[in-house]
């Protein structure tokens, strides 16, 4: 397999059974991969230069324990060290006030071996027009900096020292409601034509009675096994707003439809594109 610093750390699992091991080797931050929710949620959207920052580490410190099990190095990758940028600091830091900061510590979920995912969810959800979500960590979440801003946020991490970060996350909860909006009507007009294309190709499962993040993990879980001819149709509670952009991120596309509260439903298939 020829990799590069690009290459998700899923994949590099997925190749060779000895990766996840010689992987934690590198950094004590990765062990919280041998945590099979953590690693399912995380190892598919975090690449090696995204690790690398999160362990203290370089892409060319995974190449060379890599190499031995066999991974081809991309030589113009090996050489590239990545140039940490200091980030200028957005005006919405500049303007925040004390009683508009949401925090939330998740040092001690991690060390656990917890997945934190379910509270920002709910932090995300319930953020109010104008307040910040201030995320306290051991490393800068590079993989939920991308996915939050995805759905509109805006972020900036600022290092205090040694495995102490602080992330802030701002958006304007009117945009995202919009944008749902939009996305759920476009998929309304277009859901029957999907629900015929595939009225004989379906798998179905119904995800409301797991816990957060189960129905992400399962969702995940079961497109990875989808056949290109067949569509995975869901019932779900609501609109999964996490899992749209990974969707998308894993070329999968996807049409909703919501009935009611409580009541929605997504069909799941690969992008032809």
């Amino acid at each position: 397999m020829l990799i590069n610093a690009q290459t998700k750390i899923a994949a590099l699992i997925k190749h060779h059974p000895d990766a996840l091991e010689t992987i934690v080797t590198l950094s004590p931050d990765f062990k919280k991969l041998r945590n099979p929710i953590l690693r399912k949620l995380m190892a598919g959207r975090t690449s090696i230069a995204m690790a690398s920052k999160i362990g203290g580490c370089s892409p060319n410190d995974f190449f060379k324990k890599l190499r031995p099990l066999g991974f081809e190095i991309d030589s113009s990758a090996e050489v590239e060290e990545e140039v940490s940028e200091q980030k200028p600091v957005p005006a919405f830091i500049k303007e925040l006030k004390a009683n508009r900061i949401i925090t939330l510590d998740v040092r001690s979920m991690l060390a656990e071996g917890n997945d934190p995912l379910k509270l920002i969810q709910q932090e995300v959800k319930s953020l109010q027009s104008k307040h910040v979500l201030k995320i306290i960590n051991t490393f800068e979440p590079t993989p939920l900096i991308k996915l939050l801003e995805k759905q509109g946020f805006e972020a900036y991490s600022d290092v205090l020292e040694q495995d102490l970060v602080e992330t802030y996350f701002y958006r304007n909860p009117p945009q995202e409601n919009t944008q749902l909006e939009a996305i759920t009507d476009e998929n309304d007009d277009e859901w029957e034509q999907v629900l015929k294309r595939f009225e004989n190709n379906l798998h179905k499962i119904d995800v409301r009675h797991l816990e957060m993040p189960m129905p992400m993990m399962t969702i995940l879980d079961e497109i990875e096994k989808l056949p290109p001819e067949k569509a995975l149709y869901v019932h779900h509670k609501r609109i999964p707003v996490f899992l749209l952009s990974e969707l998308k991120d894993r070329h999968f596309d996807f049409r909703i439809k919501e009935l009611a509260d409580g009541e929605v439903y997504l069909l799941i298939f690969k992008d032809a594109s």
